[in-house]
């Protein structure tokens, strides 16, 4: 029980966190969007390893950590790039199929396969990504539901997420706070590289980001937030059932979707809905 709350934590923090940064992607670049926020859960991290007095773990989780913060910073960047392209509710979804896939197999191959019911339950959860991502056309290519670019988005997302829930599964019990933190400093480390070697940034305008700092930051919190969540339900329960829990998240970043930027949500997707508290009820039974 203590795994499957964690694991809906997590799908609650990343969905609110995904949408302000899929939202602010749309009016700055998303690189920037990236480094603002994940500056801003480095510090929460940060503080949170001084308020716990957590102690610095093995090297190995350190390093586990780093890696996790590049293959999840790459999913980030592809899910934020994709959502200033495309639909918000349409790309999120896709993501999450593949981010549920990648880690229930590797977490399969390696605990064998959990009970009937929680494999009802994966099946559910899958069908309600599948369906929530059944909206209107996308935006860049009218007549189709995704176009090719967020297509290609999505599922480089997906898939950098599922490492990353691989990696954090393996680090040891009881090392939280660490490893995310040096998962955050090595992303932020990454992003900025990558953007100096592309020497393709544009400054924003002091208007345009001031309006739009305090999202970012609050939605840097949230992402950390979801990462802490997640990696304390890998450590109380199975791989499996934590990574299809927490790919969950699409269900609150379509939901404000539709509150704040109104995109319409279509009886198909309403369904997903239906079949994602399905899912929670399987794998929680």
């Amino acid at each position: 029980m203590t795994a499957i709350v964690f694991g809906l934590l997590s799908a609650a923090s990343w969905g609110a966190g995904d949408f302000i940064g899929g939202f602010a992607s749309r009016k700055l670049s998303a690189f920037l969007v990236v480094i603002v926020s994940q500056a801003s859960g480095l510090i929460m991290l940060i503080g949170a390893v001084l308020i716990f007095a957590e102690p610095i773990p093995a090297g190995r989780d350190l390093f586990i950590g780093a890696a996790a913060g590049i293959s999840g910073v790459i999913g980030l960047l592809a899910l934020y790039q994709g959502m200033a392209v495309g639909r918000i509710g349409v790309v999120a979804p896709l993501s999450a199929v593949v981010t549920a896939i990648v880690p229930v197999v590797f977490g399969m191959l390696l605990e064998g396969w959990p009970g009937s019911k929680v494999v009802v339950g994966f099946v559910f959860a899958l069908i309600a990504v599948w369906l929530v991502s059944q909206g209107e056309e996308d935006d860049i290519q009218p007549g189709v539901k995704i176009g090719s670019t967020a297509l290609r988005y999505a599922l480089v997302a997906g898939l950098g997420f599922g490492v990353f829930f691989i990696l954090l599964d393996q680090i040891s019990t009881g090392a939280v706070y660490w490893p995310i933190v040096a998962a955050r400093s090595t992303s932020i480390t990454f992003v900025s590289l990558v953007v100096f070697l592309r020497s393709s940034w544009r400054s924003p305008s002091s208007v345009a980001f001031g309006k739009i700092t305090a999202l970012i930051l609050f939605g840097g919190i949230l992402d950390a937030g979801g990462n802490v969540f997640f990696a304390l339900a890998t450590q109380a329960g199975r791989l499996d059932i934590s990574s299809v829990l927490a790919s969950l998240y699409p269900a609150g970043t379509v939901f404000l979707a539709w509150l704040i930027l109104r995109e319409r949500l279509v009886w198909l997707q309403w369904l997903g809905v239906v079949a994602a508290l399905i899912a929670v009820g399987l794998v929680v039974g």
